[in-house]
């Protein structure tokens, strides 16, 4: 099935700032309406417009350049109050609403971080094991076979590993994924219907026919597929979290979306997160947009999303929706280890198992794509439970060591610093996401504003 609205599919998938030149080809789509184109204090935040300038000014910026209709992020450190920087609409129209705390969002694979977390939820149950074999769960995953040359042949070998649910947390169990696997194993993944992910109705109308109508049935025609790499040797971008998400569904006897409601929405009052839109919150869903060169261009409006509508299955690795405020209030209970007002989801070792480097004895974080400027890896990262870790602190100590989070695929990011109890979410609709260097840009604006939101040094005590 070699088809633009495949390759749409495909693309959407990728995480921010990994399109290639291999993925740079847009394809055609309908045209409407072009637009031109050392554990630190708490530092407080304050929640006013102007409580973080520099930004604010860069929200600004981007809006009034018309690089994007609307930005809003929610950065938060430890209980104090959040601020919710935000510039421009949900859509390009002049009658959207203004982009803010409670707009909605498609996450796509910031959505790993939550699947990744639930599957912790059932590791501290018991009802799960970090390194016990799936085939416990799904027998059809007892006899995975190898490729022995993943680009070009389906010739396999037998697995000598079983997958454990560490490597489906962390990417290493084997397994293709659409947006990066090639050749013969690409053609079989399109085949079988293995594209858990959502673009808008016209690709919908394309893969769904051939998609697996649930998340058992999703597991089980995985089985049947080979391996790219032995299960624990290589970090390999795939399908691996909306595996976990069947694994899941199955331990704790109970549909995997309603797991997550119950153990992890509910309990942190996140009220605006779903895998299928009310219709009743139409008005408060964003327009997606694609950019053909600087040339942006609806592609799922909000109105007539097709998120409106049941998915063929809960995808664990880019099924969800949600506002700035529900994403933070899922990284606030991972910065208070486990707990947030009152409601305790995690123990603290839990959490901070969540948010270690979970990688096989080894095995280095490697990158989306097989290159990124001709490094073969990432090695000043790690990987956790459905994110990346930092294993080293960044320029100027910002973001810390330990830091955990992951991006999606239409721009958005989101990260956790444990070191300053710091929160960052942001949320674009567009692709491809790395369109703009927005992570960086945001990166130094946050260093700029919180050196200067730094508590002062106490007065010293007045003579007598």
């Amino acid at each position: 099935m070699q088809s633009a609205a495949v390759w749409m599919l495909a693309l959407l998938l990728l995480p921010t700032g990994t399109v290639t030149a291999q993925t740079a080809q847009k394809p055609p789509i309908a045209r409407t309406d072009r637009v031109a184109p050392s554990p630190a204090v708490a530092i407080a935040v304050p929640s006013a417009p102007s409580a973080l300038p520099a930004t604010q000014a860069l929200f600004d910026g981007y809006v009034r350049a018309n690089k994007m209709p609307g930005i809003v992020a929610a950065i938060g450190s430890g209980d104090l109050p959040v601020t919710y920087p935000a510039a421009g609409r949900i859509a390009d129209e002049a009658t959207a609403p203004a982009a803010g705390p409670d707009s909605l969002w498609r996450i796509y694979s910031m959505t790993k971080p939550i699947t990744g977390i639930a599957a912790m939820i059932l590791i501290q149950d018991g009802k799960l094991r970090l390194d016990q074999p799936i085939s416990d769960i799904f027998p059809a995953f007892a006899r995975m076979r190898v490729l022995t040359s993943p680009d070009t042949s389906l010739d396999s070998v037998p697995a000598k590993t079983p997958i454990t649910v560490r490597h489906l947390l962390t990417h290493t169990a084997g397994l293709g994924y659409n947006v990066v696997s090639r050749g013969p194993l690409l053609q079989q993944y399109e085949q079988k219907g293995i594209l858990p992910g959502t673009y808008n109705s016209d690709v919908e109308e394309v893969v769904r026919p051939t998609r697996p109508t649930s998340l058992s049935a999703f597991a089980d025609r995985v089985a049947t597929l080979p391996l790219i790499a032995e299960p624990g040797t290589q970090w390999s971008y795939s399908i691996g979290l909306d595996v976990l998400a069947a694994v899941i569904e199955k331990a704790s006897g109970m549909p995997f979306e309603q797991f997550v409601q119950t153990r992890l929405f509910d309990p942190l009052k996140m009220t605006s997160s779903y895998w299928t839109v009310p219709a009743a919150q139409a008005g408060r869903l964003s327009t997606s947009y694609n950019f053909d060169g600087d040339v942006r261009e609806p592609m799922d409006p909000g109105a007539t999303s097709v998120w409106l509508q049941p998915p063929s299955f809960p995808y664990g690795g880019a099924g969800l929706v949600t506002s700035a405020h529900d994403y933070d209030r899922f990284l606030h209970m991972l910065a208070d280890e486990g707990t947030l007002d009152g409601a305790r989801v995690l123990t603290p070792a839990t959490v901070r198992l969540a948010m270690s480097n979970l990688l096989p004895a080894g095995v280095p974080f490697g990158a989306v794509t097989p290159s990124v400027d001709g490094k073969p890896g990432v090695p000043e990262a790690g990987f956790g439970a459905g994110g990346a870790i930092s294993l080293i602190d960044g320029p100027g100590g910002f973001p810390a060591k330990g830091t955990y989070g992951w991006p999606g695929a239409a721009g958005t990011f989101a990260f956790v610093d444990p070191v300053r109890k710091l929160r960052v979410t942001v949320m674009v609709n567009y692709f491809p996401g790395g369109k703009y260097p927005l992570r960086p840009d945001i990166d130094r604006s946050l260093q700029q504003d919180l050196a200067s939101l730094r508590p002062a040094s106490p007065a010293p005590p007045a003579p007598r």
